[in-house]
């Protein structure tokens, strides 16, 4: 969509130095995160995933090497059961952040 308007307001500048701050912890313009506030579009920020990241990532790699092994007929069957434990985990650490992120105020 074409940013072709101007909205000018007058606000505090306590209120305009706080809008700055959310928006750079978004990752946002200000004009993104200000957009996004007023037509009613949360705005959400999850800290704290570098170490899910990493295990998904091994994860993938895993999933990776397998169908590799697979696909060059090394291997006929698989046990995932490490697998599945370590997406169990990623999964638990993702909704403890989601229940952290939803009680902060």
């Amino acid at each position: 969509m074409s940013k072709d308007a101007k909205l000018s307001i007058r606000i505090s500048t306590e209120d305009l130095e706080n809008i700055k701050r959310r928006a750079k912890q978004a990752r946002m313009s200000q004009g993104g995160y200000v957009t996004h506030c007023c037509l009613g579009r949360q705005v959400v920020v999850i800290e704290d995933l570098k170490e899910a990241l990493i295990q998904l990532r091994a994860i993938g790699n895993n999933l990776n090497r397998l169908t590799v092994l697979a696909n060059m007929g090394r291997i006929s069957a698989v046990g995932l059961d490490r697998t599945a434990d370590e997406l169990a985990n990623v999964s638990a650490a993702l909704r403890e952040l989601q229940e952290r992120r939803r009680w902060r105020p």
